[in-house]
C-alpha cells in the first residue's frame, strides 16, 4: 500500500486510516470476486481521495477510484458492484452509532451484543 501526502512533513492522520482501512476492503473483495471469476487481478489497485466540510468539520466525500486494465469491459459494471460490498462502505453508508463514555463508566456494548453481532445466541447466565 502506497500513502501519498502533500509534502514529506505531512503525517499519516486518522483521515489516512479510514481512507486506508476503505482502499483495502475494497480491494479485498474485488480481489476475492476475480479470483472467483476467474480473473487477473495483479494489475488491480485503488485509490481513495476525501474532501472535507465544515460546520462541523468533518471528511464530506471520499472518492474511491479503481483501476483495473486486464478487466473485461463487460464485466466492468459488476466490478462496481461487487466494490459496493464492502464492508467499510457499507458502514460510512449507513454510519453506526458512536458512544463516548468514561473508561470507568459500564460500556453498553457487551459480550452478548458482541455474539449476536456475529450471529452466534448469547449465552444463558
Amino acid at each position: 500500500m502506497t500513502i501519498e501526502a502533500l509534502s514529506a512533513d505531512q503525517s499519516y492522520s486518522p483521515f489516512h486510516m479510514v481512507a486506508s482501512g476503505l482502499a483495502s476492503c475494497t480491494f479485498s473483495v474485488m480481489y476475492a470476486w476475480a479470483e472467483y471469476a476467474k480473473l487477473d487481478a495483479d494489475d488491480l489497485t485503488i485509490d481513495v481521495a476525501w474532501t472535507f466540510a465544515d460546520d462541523p468539520h468533518r471528511v464530506d466525500r471520499y472518492d474511491v477510484r479503481f483501476n483495473w486494465p486486464s478487466l473485461p469491459a463487460k464485466r466492468l459494471q459488476a466490478a462496481k458492484r461487487v466494490a459496493e460490498l464492502c464492508t467499510i462502505h457499507a458502514t460510512l453508508r449507513h454510519p453506526p452509532t458512536i458512544d463516548i463514555t468514561d473508561a470507568a463508566a459500564e460500556s453498553p456494548v457487551t459480550a452478548d451484543a458482541h455474539a449476536q453481532a456475529d450471529g452466534v445466541e448469547p449465552v444463558a447466565r
